[in-house]
């Protein structure tokens, strides 16, 4: 069974691998190669523009992700100078207590 898949594989890549897309035209002087524009050009043309308009989307999230990494660390200073400052008032006060 695994003989038979690979052979159908074989197959089928060399069946999708004929170059029917090149045409051969002879005249008298010389040999001319002509290949036709085909959908798979226009596709991989697609697929190009749209892989661009993708990396500036993501261009676009990486920002947006750096200013809301740098919003919550601002936010954790913050929150760290609150809690120095309780601390120091809890040391005033232990001191003061202490007197």
């Amino acid at each position: 069974m695994k003989k038979f898949l690979a052979i159908v594989a074989i197959a089928a890549f060399m069946t999708s691998c004929n170059d029917s897309a090149t045409t051969t035209e002879t005249t008298n002087d010389s040999t001319m190669t002509v290949t036709p524009a085909t959908s798979d050009s226009m596709a991989a043309s697609n697929l190009s523009d749209s892989a661009s308009k993708m990396a500036a989307d993501a261009s676009k999230m990486v920002d947006t992700a750096n200013k809301m990494v740098d919003k919550a660390a601002d936010k954790m200073s913050d929150a760290a100078d609150k809690m120095k400052e309780g601390a120091n008032k809890a040391k005033d006060a232990a001191k003061d207590a202490t007197k």
